[in-house]
């Protein structure tokens, strides 16, 4: 079976998170993608632990179903490789610091001049322009200087690390994904291909989807549980007798009266998303109140039947086996070398007509060299003298 991106030739160019995510859903849904890595500059991803068999788990997931090149990009001879592969691959995903790959002779405008055709995508911390364009960066930073970080946490503690990569992946992975399929549609509609900007810091601001609107348009400024949705209100987290904890997002009158009824307290509903701050934090000490007086799995039996916006906060573990993912079937067997396999997040995107089945975990580096360049017509012999020459490993 194909994907529906089956039509697609990517190079890989990206390390770490934000590019391999991106690939990864452009595998996942048929995309040909061939990573092009470094012999001598070890992608952190392959070592990051926990480890199965000796693989990474972290690599083995975010690099499934892609092919591994290694090439020196420092030696011409490599760069006379990558020329060749641009002439049938026809995306690029780059994620270096602005001006590495103009550096080494491998810029947008460069590759353009070989294949007018070619969509080049780059996921950088702050994009390609801008006084922070060279600026070092992670995740943490990029939610921090988008504003997200300012009023996410408790008012009283600060903000909190979130556990998810938001700016990389929320920004980074999908934006840049959903540029570059942007790009592909025009260019079917233009025949030309074009350079794709992705910052994280960018996207990371726009997901300020409300709070923004609210300080652009209105001057309310966010603040740390100050706002209906970051603990300003009864939408929070509540936690049980026995330490665990529920969510509640009980926003609308039907599901607050719902909550309400099924914990006893029926006359709460009533206060529901009051404007006073005063009272919410009256509704809300009430709630923490009710809910301690049951234990995590009794909690989880009351509200199961019904339907009021409340769930339980799940472990891992717990998530893999609950019911509804299990029938949506977000994981799955991939293969790996030796017949055995190893169980790892599917394709969240579900299509009609299917996706092919997971051809294989990450590859090893430089895995599929002799058969990438021997798909491009050069013979054993120079293959020899390019592995020789530490070009290729």
């Amino acid at each position: 079976m194909q994907g529906p991106l089956a039509s697609l030739k990517v190079l890989d160019f990206s390390t770490l998170l934000p590019g391999p995510f991106a690939s990864l859903l452009l595998a996942d849904m048929g995309a040909e993608v061939l990573r092009i890595e470094s012999p001598t500059r070890l992608d952190l991803v392959r070592v990051l632990p926990p480890h199965d068999g000796g693989v990474s788990t972290s690599h083995a997931y975010l690099n499934r179903n892609k092919r591994s090149l290694a090439l020196d990009l420092k030696q011409p001879a490599a760069l006379e490789i990558v020329r060749q592969l641009v002439r049938e691959y026809d995306i690029v995903l780059e994620q270096f610091r602005p001006g590495v790959m103009e550096r080494l002779g491998l810029g947008y405008a460069a590759l353009k001049a070989i294949n007018p055709k070619l969509i080049y995508v780059s996921i950088s911390g702050y994009g390609q322009t801008g006084p922070y364009k060279e600026r070092a960066g992670h995740d943490i930073n990029y939610l921090a200087l988008a504003g997200v970080a300012s009023y996410t946490g408790r008012a009283d503690s600060g903000p909190v690390p979130l556990s998810v990569q938001v700016a990389d992946v929320a920004g980074g992975s999908l934006h840049g994904v959903i540029g570059l399929l942007a790009a592909v549609i025009a260019r079917q509609q233009t025949g030309q291909g074009q350079h794709v900007d992705v910052s994280m810091t960018d996207c990371a601001f726009s997901l300020n989807a409300m709070a923004g609107a609210g300080y652009l348009g209105a001057g309310v400024q966010p603040a740390r549980e100050d706002q209906v949705l970051n603990g300003g209100s009864f939408y929070d987290y509540y936690r049980s007798r026995d330490g665990r904890w529920m969510s509640v997002g009980s926003l609308e009158p039907a599901f607050m009266q719902a909550l309400c009824a099924a914990l006893g307290r029926p006359e709460l509903a009533a206060q529901g998303l009051s404007a006073k701050p005063a009272q919410q934090q009256a509704l809300k000490n009430e709630l923490k109140l009710e809910f301690e007086k049951h234990d995590f799995t009794e909690l989880c039996a009351l509200f199961a039947g019904i339907d009021a916006c409340v769930e339980p906060v799940l472990g891992l573990a717990e998530a893999v086996e609950h019911p509804q993912l299990q029938a949506r079937e977000l994981v799955v067997q991939v293969p790996r070398e030796g017949g055995a396999s190893q169980a790892q997040m599917a394709c969240p995107l579900k299509f009609s007509e299917g996706l092919p089945a997971p051809r294989h975990i990450g590859a090893a580096l430089g895995q599929h060299t002799d058969q990438v360049l021997g798909e491009l017509g050069v013979s054993a012999e120079r293959i020899a003298e390019l592995r020789k020459g530490k070009v290729i490993i």
